[in-house]
């Protein structure tokens, strides 16, 4: 024990011993530890009272713990929670303690919500844009973003389209952008049934009279929104699909893969910066900063949007997902208005792939090329993307 305290008296600086009437010692001890860690308090808590002399007994006692008042239920406390770390200094875990991730968030943490509002929907709480109004006569469109994006691409479609008369709405998927982010495993577990689960009571909470139409984009639980369509084909008045994966021979993007393979895709998933990422290797656009913080805010704010995003990767049967979408638009078995709006410059998806999706029905699906927008043509050319849904609505 004399080695040990040695070692430990190396580290630490001089004690300030005070003693209560009556009572134990306890020696606090405070370390030059800087402003962003100032609110971590640790304390040397030594197992003994002061004899009459007035001196401590009991050096072997001594155990550095943290003192944050929190006794709080932590369902993981297994992993903290036993000698070993609770002889540990424990510095603090949250991003807005960090003297740069806490500045950054603090600037963007109020960006992004643009005709938002936050509602309640069975269990989770959804993130949902709304323009327009319920009185207009033109109807009602719902917008479904795809991975690992968010409502946000919509903002300046569904501004504009609401000046031409329409009701529009663009929820953010559970897990992504600022609705819910429930742990995988608990209540949801991230599969296309429980996405389409959630997604007919949003409908309901919203009060979205059908039919009405529906506009879709990219990959997974974009995906998801055709093949809910393919369910609900008579609450669906008019379908429009913004480059998304359409056929059995769809390639996944790298981001997918590396999610699959098992402990890269946990390195993956926490980069904050993916989904702005992801988004600029689909284009050939860079983002402005002030775009790219609003992908970037629910990944750097959380871990949890990325656990999501993983887990519905994971859970995703993407081959037989692709299969069901194929077949179900083919010619004889959708028999719905529908509009391919693509984005020429979409590098993880070819323009090949719309012009074969319409040759399986070309008796109801149109094809709309957009020049200059790629993965993402609301984001890349949303003023093209609302000539070509007047057109065809």
């Amino acid at each position: 024990m004399v080695a040990s305290s040695a070692i430990l008296s190396s580290y630490l600086p001089p004690l300030q011993l005070g003693t209560e009437k009556g009572g134990p010692t306890t020696p606090s001890i405070s370390f030059p530890l800087g402003k962003r860690f100032a609110r971590t308090r640790l304390s040397l808590v030594v197992k003994s009272t002061t004899n009459s002399d007035g001196e401590i007994d009991g050096d072997e006692n001594k155990v550095l713990v943290k003192d944050d008042g929190d006794s709080s239920f932590k369902p993981f406390g297994f992993v903290n929670d036993n000698p070993s770390s609770r002889s540990a200094i424990q510095l603090p875990a949250s991003p807005a303690e960090d003297g740069n991730v806490g500045e950054m968030l603090y600037r963007i943490e109020d960006k992004g919500k643009e005709f938002g509002f936050f509602i309640e929907s069975g269990i989770y709480r959804w993130f949902v844009r709304e323009t327009g109004s319920s009185e207009t006569s033109r109807g009602t469109i719902l917008f479904i973003h795809g991975a690992p994006t968010q409502s946000y691409s919509y903002r300046v479609v569904m501004s504009q389209m609401a000046d031409s008369g329409f009701h529009c709405f663009a929820p953010d998927w559970i897990g992504f952008g600022f609705s819910d982010r429930p742990q995988p495993g608990y209540k949801f577990n991230y599969t296309e049934k429980e996405y389409h689960e959630e997604l007919d009571k949003l409908l309901e909470v919203l009060n979205i009279k059908s039919p009405f139409c529906l506009v879709v984009q990219g990959f997974l639980v974009g995906t998801y929104g055709l093949t809910w369509a393919l369910k609900n084909s008579s609450k669906i008045s008019k379908l429009i699909v913004l480059n998304s994966p359409l056929s059995v021979s769809s390639s996944l993007p790298g981001l997918f893969k590396q999610l699959r393979f098992p402990l890269l895709g946990e390195f993956t998933c926490q980069n904050a910066i993916m989904a702005e990422r992801f988004i600029e290797a689909g284009s050939a656009y860079s983002l402005k900063m002030e775009k790219a913080d609003v992908y970037r805010l629910p990944y750097l704010s959380s871990g949890a949007p990325g656990f999501a995003l993983l887990d519905a990767t994971r859970k995703a049967n993407f081959k037989d997902i692709y299969s069901r979408v194929a077949m179900g638009f083919s010619e004889g078995r959708w028999e719905k208005p529908m509009l391919v709006a693509w984005g020429l410059s979409d590098k993880y998806l070819p323009q090949s792939e719309a012009e074969e999706f319409k040759k399986t029905n070309p008796n109801f699906v149109n094809l709309k090329l957009i020049e200059g927008a790629g993965h993402m043509p609301q984001e890349d050319w949303p003023e093209k993307v609302v000539e070509a849904l007047q057109e065809f609505l």
